[in-house]
């Protein structure tokens, strides 16, 4: 039953970022409005960490089963995508490589205010 209650709040929140990707006129993803929103709530202690974590952990365990029928998808759309082979391939580096650096450098710079706080 705990799962249950902690999944609901995920997907209610989730439902609020939806909610809000149709009703603001933001080029926003409502996954990413979802995420802000729960963000806020778990500082705010309105949802604590305990309210949601198990299912969390859950769902970003499966998370790599999700990406299945992306890649399956792919496979169907082979004969266009082999004409643009090279540059997706360098789309995707390139990609990667700043996702990296970027949350890299957003992780320290977490890091050292967090270790300020604490000091």
């Amino acid at each position: 039953m705990k799962y249950l209650k902690q999944f609901g709040i995920i997907i209610f929140i989730s439902f609020i970022g939806e909610v809000l990707n149709k009703l603001l006129p933001l080029p926003v993803p409502a996954s990413i409005y979802g995420l802000v929103i729960l963000f806020v709530l778990l500082c705010c202690g309105l949802v604590k960490l305990s309210d949601v974590k198990e299912t969390s952990v859950f769902l970003i365990e499966i998370m790599p089963l999700m990406f299945i029928p992306a890649a399956v998808g792919l496979l169907e759309s082979w004969g266009v995508i082999k004409g643009n082979l090279i540059p997706y391939l360098i789309m995707t580096v390139v990609s990667t490589i700043v996702v990296m650096v970027v949350a890299g450098l957003a992780t320290q710079l977490v890091s050292r205010i967090g270790g300020e706080k604490n000091v």
